[in-house]
C-alpha cells in the first residue's frame, strides 16, 4: 500500500478525514497525475516547461474529472509561482480587478503569479479581452481550464497568447490506479466483486472525480457481501452520459454518425446513433442529418434512401418515442448498407460554380416560350424539336446557351442504380453525336 500512496503524502495542512475522498487523494507531484503522461511526462509540454523552470500561459482542455485543477496547482508549486485560483462561474469584473491588483503587488515584491481560471469559457468575450494586458506584461501567467473546444469558446487574441494542451479522458488503467490508491488510503478493499469493479470503472466514463465519489459512497455504508455488477447497478445511481446538445459533444457525435454511414459501417453508425438518442438528443435533429447523408453520400446510387429517411421522420412523428425510434434505426441502417455515391453532391457544386461564372447567358432561342407575336418574330421557339415526336423519344437538340460549351456536371458512378443511369446517359450521348 505504501507504493500506491507514493506522492500522496500529507500537505503542511493535511485535509481532515471528513474531506471528500477525491480531495484527499489529490496528487502532490506532477509525476503522480494519472492518465495525462503525454503532457506531464518528461517529453510532454508541461514536463519540458517544469524542467526549464519557465512556464508559459496555458489552456487545459479536457473532459470533467481529468485533473485540470490539480495540474494547475502542481504547476505553480513546481516552478515557484504564487497560485491564485478563480472560477468564471462565480467571478465577475470586480473579482478580476482584485486578482490583477494583488498580482501586481506580488510582482513588485519579486513573486510572480499563476492565475488559474476554472471554466474560463464562461467569461464573455469582453472579459476574456481583459486578461490580455496582464498576460502580455507578465503580471500573471494564465492557466485556463475548459471542457469546451477553445477554438469555439475563447477569443483568438487570447488563444494566440496561450498554448492549448489537451487532456484525455481517463482510460481503464488510469481509473484502476485511482481505485488502488483509494483502497490504500482507506486501508480496505472496495466491497465489490472483480466484475463489479470493472463495471464501476466503466460507469465513470473517464471521470476520475466521479469514480472516487462513487467509491466513497460504497464505503459509506455497511455492505456485508461484495456486490456483483447487478447489485452495484442497483446500489449506485446510474451515471448520465456527458453530452451537451449545444456544445462540442453534439457536433462530434453527429459527425461520427455521418462519417460511419458514409464509410458503410452500420455497426458503428448504430453505436453513435444510440449514443446520441440515449443522451437525450432531439430525434428530429438526427433525422435531418440522416436525410442530408441520403442525398449527399448516396444520392441516385439508391434513390430510395431519402424516401426511407422521410418515411422514418413521418413514422417518428406518428408514433413518438420510444416506438418511433425504431424507424430511425431502420433508416440509419438502410443508409449505412446502401451503395454510396456523391455524384449528385459534386454535380450540384459544379453546376452552382458554373452558374456564378457564366452570369446571365441567354438560353438558345429555340427552347424559349413565345407568348407574344413580337417574340415569335424574333425567333423565340423557332424550330423547337419536340422530343416525344422523335422516333426513339429523343431529339438530340442543343439546350445550352450559344456562348457556352455543353458541360458534364453529373458523372454517375458504376454503383447501385447509378450504373443504369450511366448506361442511359451513354446511350443518349451516342445518339446526340450521331445527329450532330
Amino acid at each position: 500500500m505504501a507504493d500506491l500512496l507514493a506522492g500522496l503524502e500529507p500537505l503542511a495542512d493535511p485535509l481532515p478525514d471528513t474531506a471528500p475522498l477525491a480531495d484527499r487523494l489529490r496528487p502532490r507531484a506532477l509525476e503522480d497525475v494519472v492518465g495525462q503522461e503525454h503532457v506531464t511526462g518528461s517529453d510532454g509540454a508541461i514536463g519540458r516547461m517544469v524542467a526549464a523552470g519557465r512556464l508559459s500561459s496555458l489552456i487545459l482542455w479536457g473532459p470533467p474529472g481529468t485533473g485540470k485543477t490539480t495540474i494547475a496547482r502542481l504547476l505553480a508549486d513546481a516552478v515557484g509561482l504564487r497560485f491564485a485560483p478563480i472560477s468564471a462561474v462565480f467571478s465577475g469584473v470586480a473579482d478580476l480587478k482584485k486578482v490583477f491588483a494583488e498580482a501586481k503587488v506580488a510582482m513588485r515584491a519579486g513573486q510572480r503569479t499563476l492565475l488559474f481560471v476554472d471554466e474560463i469559457h464562461r467569461f464573455n468575450r469582453a472579459q476574456q479581452d481583459g486578461f490580455l494586458p496582464y498576460v502580455e506584461d507578465g503580471t500573471v501567467t494564465l492557466v485556463g481550464a475548459t471542457t469546451e473546444n477553445p477554438s469555439f469558446e475563447l477569443n483568438a487574441a487570447l488563444l494566440s497568447r496561450a498554448q492549448v494542451l489537451i487532456l484525455h479522458r481517463l482510460d481503464a488503467t488510469a481509473l484502476g490506479k485511482l481505485l488502488d490508491r483509494a483502497e490504500a488510503l482507506m486501508e480496505r478493499a472496495l466491497p465489490v466483486t472483480p466484475a463489479a469493479r470493472d463495471a464501476l470503472v466503466a460507469s465513470a466514463d473517464g471521470d476520475g472525480r466521479f469514480l472516487l465519489n462513487q467509491a466513497e459512497t460504497l464505503w459509506s455504508v455497511d455492505i456485508a457481501e461484495p456486490l456483483d455488477p447487478a447489485g452495484l447497478g442497483a446500489f449506485l445511481q446510474r451515471r448520465v452520459a456527458v453530452y451537451d446538445k449545444d456544445r462540442e459533444g453534439h457536433y462530434n457525435l453527429i459527425s461520427a454518425l455521418h462519417k460511419s454511414i458514409r464509410g458503410s459501417d452500420p455497426q458503428a453508425a448504430l453505436y453513435y446513433l444510440a449514443r446520441m438518442l440515449t443522451a437525450g438528443e432531439d430525434p428530429l435533429f438526427v433525422l435531418r442529418r440522416l436525410i442530408r447523408a441520403a442525398v449527399e453520400d448516396i444520392g441516385l446510387a439508391d434513390p430510395n434512401a431519402v424516401v426511407q429517411c422521410v418515411a422514418a421522420k413521418d413514422t417518428y412523428d406518428f408514433l413518438g418515442s420510444p416506438e418511433g425510434e425504431l424507424a430511425i434505426v431502420q433508416a440509419c441502417l438502410y443508409l449505412a448498407t446502401a451503395p454510396k455515391s456523391n455524384a449528385v453532391y459534386k454535380a450540384q457544386k459544379a453546376a452552382w460554380r458554373s452558374a456564378k461564372e457564366t452570369g446571365s447567358l441567354m438560353p438558345p432561342a429555340n427552347i424559349l416560350n413565345a407568348p407574344t407575336k413580337l417574340m415569335k418574330q424574333i425567333g423565340y421557339g423557332a424550330d423547337y424539336a419536340y422530343d416525344h415526336d422523335a422516333a426513339d423519344g429523343f431529339s438530340g437538340a442543343n439546350y445550352w446557351p450559344d456562348a457556352m460549351e455543353p458541360q458534364a456536371f453529373y458523372q454517375p458512378t458504376d454503383r447501385g442504380f447509378e450504373k443504369r443511369l450511366a448506361e442511359r446517359l451513354a446511350w443518349w450521348d451516342e445518339r446526340r453525336k450521331g445527329r450532330e
